[in-house]
């Protein structure tokens, strides 16, 4: 294991260099998906080998330095004393590094194969690999970074490669923008989550993760500073995992390619904010307040992105709604403490949530682009392999029984419940039923109903070739048993994930009598039944009339979810277009104020200058000028007595002879 894992991330950095280097120029198609699956697939491989030595050794946690990152030339106040502080480029391995890269890398290399047919025909395929492989490569250093400045190369790292990839096709302005905003967004949570790392070196004098595990757990920290620094870091991960109230750049990267949304909402990005939660678990217990807040935030954006969801007709925004709503479950789940259970619903997360994105872009494949659902319709049987998988990820994420999505998110509502939170518990109940009618919405109003397709997409309609639904199918029996590695007790299981998870983020069990728990759990099989159900009656038996009379009845409700709140508006008001006219002001003071001062100088000082230069050419040259004029004249006075004859010399002679006897004679 030892020698294995720390090869986990460097497949993909070799296959993102020989595509962006040499792929780009040099490599046919065949070879460019060779190089990027290939590095998906031994990256996943070396994943499975690491696993496996782990099952042989649990609970064991290995650390691997690769070498000094930064020598010990800082001093951090620790305990009152100044303490060396170096940076290694260590990465650890456990049982929560484990789940994670299995996850990372077999939903990626899923994804990397799908996009083999979906990008075949783009013409910058091999950049587009060299993207994936690279955005692999940086969440999975984010994943098995030993301290938090390993963790944060990875984390810049998947912020920089979001950027690339939802603006990919970077000639759309809309795909620019979204780019854009991705990156920008993420940088303000980024900002608290630096503040965060500084606040525990200068209090610790370290930033290894287990060293910040052992101090919180041994008193080293105090509740205030744990507060602090768990809130700080907390913010960092609202932005990453699109939380309120960073939340926006999310429904815009659905301008990327529809591989690239799989990838960021399923697998890497937006589960980056809920894994570092999870990693520092002892410093977020430490303060209750910061698992309140996380427990808050979380429930508020489950339910807030499900209300959106409901009145979403773009098929990819649909599900970007729902993953922002279902990260939210994941930090209920660590905001309660039940640290396993968030985990586990990121995992299962991952399976049914990149089989929807897959799914949602097999059908716009078949409809060369259409992504609005009020264009689709009576898709069932011509789409005869995509429609059966998309439905078994429906069924996953609405909670039906027996499916992964019931267990973990069963798993942390009953969590919540045990906690004695029962407004988040409430909550995260209308947040289920809400789910299971949008993405049931979603599946109605694609494969049922009558044909709503235009001409020309019915002309070129369909089925997606089996590179691209062989991942499909892959995905779907995980999202199907994938949660019954979490099979909780009181249903005859052993809770294994937990167990699994444990010596990483701490033993969890719900507290709950077995009795109370399987009221709990029918209770939310029901609620996500009914949700299926009553999107049914509303958009196949009474085709969508129901939902037509109450946009007529409450315009003013439609028009405020429809518009998502107005946040969007306000951010734009308020913070950019805020933003953009203090810059205007402060490039009118650069202009006028900074640049006049410094050209007022600059007009004073050759102004000056040319005083001086006057005063040294009028006054100075003119006073040395004149003397030599005066000079030039006497010598050429002089020089006229200078005739050389003796009569002339003996003459002057006399003559200065009888002045000076004149002059003797007179003053006697």
């Amino acid at each position: 294991m030892t020698a294995v894992f720390a090869w986990i991330p460097l497949f993909p950095l070799a296959g993102a260099l020989l595509n962006g280097v040499l792929g780009i120029r040099l490599f046919s198609r065949r070879a460019v998906h060779a190089v990027g699956v290939g590095a998906a697939g031994l990256s996943f491989l070396a994943s499975a080998v690491s696993f496996a030595g782990l099952l042989g050794a649990p609970g064991a946690s290995v650390t691997r330095t690769l070498f000094t990152w930064i020598p010990a030339s800082l001093v951090s106040v620790a305990g009152g004393r100044a303490v060396p502080v170096s940076f290694e480029m260590a990465f650890r391995y456990d049982s929560l590094a484990a789940v994670m890269t299995l996850v990372v890398t077999g939903v990626g290399l899923l994804i990397h194969v799908y996009s083999m047919g979906y990008m075949a025909h783009d013409r910058s395929y091999a950049r587009f690999f060299a993207y994936l492989n690279l955005f692999t490569f940086a969440m999975l250093v984010l994943v098995l970074g030993a301290n938090l400045a390993v963790m944060f190369v990875g984390w810049e790292g998947v912020g920089l490669c979001s950027y690339l990839l939802i603006g990919f096709w970077f000639t759309k302005d809309s795909a620019a923008n979204a780019g854009k905003k991705a990156f920008i967004t993420n940088r303000v949570g980024d900002f608290g989550f630096l503040l965060g790392i500084g606040l525990l070196l200068a209090t610790l004098g370290t930033v290894d993760t287990a060293g910040i595990t052992a101090a919180a757990q041994g008193g080293l920290l105090t509740p205030g500073l744990a507060t602090a620094a768990a809130l700080l870091l907390f913010l960092g991960a609202t932005g990453k995992s699109a939380q309120i109230p960073l939340y926006t750049w999310l429904p815009d990267a659905m301008e990327g390619p529809t591989p690239v949304s799989a990838l960021i909402h399923a697998a890497t990005m937006v589960t980056a904010g809920v894994y570092m939660v999870a990693r520092l678990h002892a410093l977020f217990t430490l303060s209750g307040t910061a698992l309140t807040v996380v427990a808050v935030v979380g429930v508020a954006t489950a339910v807030y992105a499900a209300t959106m969801g409901l009145v979403q007709n773009d098929i990819k925004r649909v599900l970007a709604y729902s993953t922002i709503s279902q990260i939210g479950y994941m930090f209920v789940g660590l905001g309660v403490g039940a640290f396993s259970a968030g985990i586990f619903h990121l995992m299962t997360h991952a399976f049914f949530k990149s089989l929807l994105f897959l799914s949602a872009g097999s059908v716009i494949h078949a409809l060369s682009g259409e992504q609005d659902m009020r264009r689709m319709g009576g898709l069932r049987s011509r789409l005869p392999r995509t429609y059966p998988v998309f439905v078994v990820g429906a069924l996953a994420i609405a909670g039906v029984p027996a499916l992964s999505g019931f267990f973990s998110k069963d798993e942390i509502l009953a969590a919540a419940f045990a906690s004695g939170r029962y407004g988040v518990w409430a909550a995260g109940l209308v947040g289920a039923a809400l789910t299971a009618f949008y993405m049931f919405r979603l599946i109605f109003l694609t494969f049922f109903g009558p044909d709503r397709m235009d001409e020309e997409a019915k002309r070129h309609l369909h089925e997606s070739p089996r590179v691209m639904t062989a991942p499909l199918q892959v995905l779907a029996v995980l999202a199907a048993v994938g949660g019954y590695v979490g099979l909780p007790r009181v249903l005859g299981g052993g809770a294994w994930f937990g167990r699994f998870l444990a010596p990483s983020v701490g033993e969890h069990e719900a507290g709950i009598a077995g009795g109370t728990e399987l009221l709990l759990m029918a209770l939310s099989a029901a609620i996500g039944i009914g949700g299926i159900l009553a999107a049914h009656a509303v958009y196949v038996r009474k085709e969508g009339r129901p939902a037509a009379r109450f946009v007529e009845r409450f315009p003013a409700v439609y028009r405020l979810v429809s518009h998502l709140y107005y946040v969007d508006d306000v951010y734009n008001k308020v913070l950019v277009r805020g933003v953009m006219r203090l810059g205007s002001i402060l490039g009118w003071i650069d202009e006028h104020v900074v640049d006049g001062l410094v050209n007022g100088a600059a007009a004073l000082v050759r102004a000056i200058s040319r005083l001086a230069i006057g005063f040294d050419g009028e006054v100075i040259d003119g006073a040395v000028n004149g003397i030599g004029s005066l000079s030039r004249l006497i010598a050429t006075g002089l020089r006229g007595l200078q005739t050389g004859f003796v009569y002339n010399y003996a003459l002057a002679i006399v003559l200065g002879l009888v002045i000076i006897i004149a002059l003797v004679v007179t003053i006697l």
